[in-house]
């Protein structure tokens, strides 16, 4: 394979992999969120405060939830410059490792812009994380793979991580909308403390359904095939090929798009006009490095298989 076919095709995953697809559940995470910021804008034209509100996303690995909420931020990002809001921003973190508060606030003052020395205790930090917030006028902080930040589950860490939330929320000079995003487990926080609870309006993207959601996934497929400038093959749109692709995808909308991105650039690498069941299988096989006996686009009985497992092989 020359080096001209690998380079082109990596340019052009590049491209595919920044497409988003605007599908039925990013609809009502943006509604919400658009309402929740229009709020803490109509309080400053007031000249007025008032408690900040939040956002909590919810779903298992592999939902889509991170891209849905990159999305979400570029969106909303744009809204603000478009609208004459440019003075305002978001702020967007990943949970860092370990998440101690300290640790996160520290994330979060480098995210603002400020270094600060490691040796500073954490209410120093946080002292510094809302006047940075002011001084940005930051409307929102989004914290994603939320889940960590009572990693430990301790009843002590989950009362200060819900006391630090608040406080931002609360803050009587300038309180800042909270948003959530992570696995399940980041309802633990949110079910520990009902104050907190109260504040947040909250999304859950459910896993997907052979059954309910096949026709969903072949569309899926045309669409990133248009993007793809590929057409799709026949065997590629059968209802069955969508149902094993939601079994091979785990059931999970995140991994439905990046094993279709993964078909299509095996089909780019073999200068294929089509895109075919082939690709998928060979794209499923180079992710798990399973045998063809453990690979759902190839055997009939692929219901069988635990798509989360990798290294799959008949024992000899």
């Amino acid at each position: 394979m020359s080096s001209d076919r690998i380079k082109y095709t990596a340019r052009r995953i590049a491209l595919l992999r920044g497409h988003f697809i605007h599908h039925d559940r990013f609809e009502p995470l943006e509604a919400r969120f658009s309402l929740l910021i229009e709020k803490p804008l109509a309080d400053c034209e007031a000249r007025q405060t008032s408690e900040a509100h939040g956002l909590a996303l919810s779903g298992p690995s592999g939902a889509g939830k991170t891209s849905a909420m990159v999305q979400l931020m570029v969106r909303s990002r744009k809204w603000l410059e478009r609208s004459g809001h440019e003075d305002f921003s978001i702020v967007s973190i990943r949970v860092p490792a370990p998440a101690t508060l300290k640790f996160v606030g520290q994330t979060l003052l480098r995210a603002l812009g400020y270094q600060i020395s490691s040796e500073r205790q954490a209410w120093y930090i946080w002292d510094l994380v809302r006047h940075h917030l002011k001084e940005r006028k930051v409307l929102f902080v989004h914290l994603d793979e939320a889940q960590d930040l009572a990693s430990r589950g301790t009843r002590h860490e989950l009362n200060s991580v819900a006391s630090m939330l608040k406080t931002l929320m609360t803050d009587p000079e300038w309180p800042v909308g909270i948003i959530l995003s992570g696995t399940p487990e980041l309802e633990d926080i949110l079910n520990h403390d009902p104050q907190l609870a109260r504040r947040m309006d909250t999304v859950h993207f459910e896993s997907l359904s052979s059954v309910a959601h096949a026709n969903d996934v072949l569309d899926l497929i045309e669409s990133y095939c248009r993007k793809a400038e590929l057409a799709p093959g026949p065997d590629s749109l059968e209802l069955a090929h969508g149902e094993r692709l939601i079994h091979a995808a785990a059931n999970q909308f995140g991994l439905v798009i990046e094993l279709i991105i993964a078909a299509v650039e095996q089909a780019y690498l073999a200068r294929a006009p089509q895109l075919t069941r082939a690709h998928f299988a060979h794209a499923y096989h180079l992710r798990t490095s399973c045998d063809d006996t453990f690979n759902p686009f190839i055997i009939p009985d692929y219901v069988r298989i635990d798509a989360r497992q990798v290294f799959t092989r008949e024992k000899r």
